[in-house]
């Protein structure tokens, strides 16, 4: 029996033991956890330049073109505007203006009649129209007169078999 005693460790021991245990358990946190310090520290490096691309990408929003539609409520040719519900719009020499699918003129809009577009905002707080459609949209034409060649087809009966 007396062989057996002697595996029990002393209360020194055990001290010593479970303060080695507490030291290497440290170690191992610091070891493990500094590199994950690393990897957070290089994300904050990183959000500076992820402002910086959002920076451009607020540029091209800003050269997004913005649409409009309504009845157009006044036409001024020499200041070269046009005023569509309460917004004013400036045509410029790069304004694309049509009528009926063609190109027009500021002489061929008309007070009253349906108008829509593009614009973008300049600098000065002007609103440059882009493209101006005075009329309905050629498409709705073209789909109005299609339904109406549907509805002829429709009526006219199948010779029989």
């Amino acid at each position: 029996m007396g062989g057996t005693w002697n595996n029990i460790n002393t209360p020194n021991q055990m001290k010593t033991n479970m303060l080695r245990i507490a030291i290497v358990s440290l170690i191992a946190t610091i070891v493990t956890a500094a590199p994950l310090q690393g990897i957070a520290q290089d994300t904050k490096k990183e959000k500076p330049a992820t402002a910086e691309k959002q920076e451009p990408a607020k540029a091209q929003k800003k050269d997004a073109r913005i649409p409009f539609h309504g009845k157009l409520a006044a036409v001024d040719k020499k200041a070269k505007t046009i005023t569509v519900g309460e917004r004013t719009f400036q045509v410029t020499s790069d304004s694309k203006l049509s009528k009926g699918g063609k190109p027009a003129t500021l002489d061929d809009a008309v007070v009253g009649e349906e108008v829509g577009g593009n614009y973008l905002k300049g600098d000065d707080g002007k609103m440059n129209a882009k493209t101006v459609r005075f009329g309905p949209k050629p498409e709705a034409t073209a789909k109005k007169s299609g339904d109406a060649k549907k509805g002829k087809e429709k009526q006219t009966p199948s010779p029989p078999n």
